[in-house]
């Protein structure tokens, strides 16, 4: 017996997998229910996988020729590979039990670009995304070399129901874009922590 499983990502997407009992790997941390659970599930019945509401990222940021920029992160995978407007992402992911936010912020930046942040760290008000996933966020001055981006990755299913397992990084490339760009470019609700960012490291009248 299979069973559609909605498999929500930390990108806030949903992507359709099989769910076979116990379980059939599909993203770095697996849906996993018990047995007995997934047995009482009719052919076709949609399972939603759970996964943290919570999570955490940093805003990094730099000024060129007297214009401010932020770095923002295209995320990796097939699923995303030709999508650019509202696509990109601050540097973020899930806070493990016990972790404190800007400890994960810190951990899932380096982990996701290769870069160790250093700096003092403004708290940002946090957002909440379409998915109703809550992302705490600071920022941080600091430079990099783009092209030296190295992420960490995750196992998918690509294409949906085939069975067939890809390795991608959590993302593929990233940028540095002043704020008119970037409001293109980041999914909408992240937009919100970009704006408060300028605002605050506006001179004071």
């Amino acid at each position: 017996m299979n069973v559609t499983v909605l498999v929500e990502t930390k990108y806030g997407f949903d992507s359709r997998t099989r769910y076979q009992p116990p379980c059939s790997g599909f993203h770095r941390t697996p849906p996993r229910i018990p047995l007995e659970q997934a047995l009482a599930f009719a052919e076709g019945v949609v399972y939603r996988a759970p996964m943290s509401k919570v999570s955490a990222g940093l805003v990094m940021y730099r000024k060129r020729d007297g214009q401010l920029e932020f770095l923002l992160a295209h995320p990796g995978g097939s699923f995303w590979k030709n999508k650019d407007a509202a696509a990109w992402t601050i540097p973020k992911g899930a806070i493990r039990p016990g972790e404190e936010p800007l400890t994960a912020a810190i951990r899932e930046f380096q982990e996701e670009t290769g870069f160790q942040p250093v700096g003092d760290y403004l708290p940002l008000t946090p957002i909440k995304q379409r998915s109703g996933k809550i992302v705490h966020a600071w920022a941080f001055a600091g430079d990099g070399d783009v092209s030296k981006i190295k992420s960490n990755t995750f196992e998918m299913e690509w294409p949906p129901k085939s069975g067939r397992i890809e390795t991608c990084p959590e993302i593929d490339r990233a940028g540095f874009f002043q704020l008119a760009e970037a409001k293109r470019k980041i999914m909408p609700a992240q937009f919100p922590l970009l704006e408060e960012l300028e605002k605050q490291l506006q001179p004071a009248p």
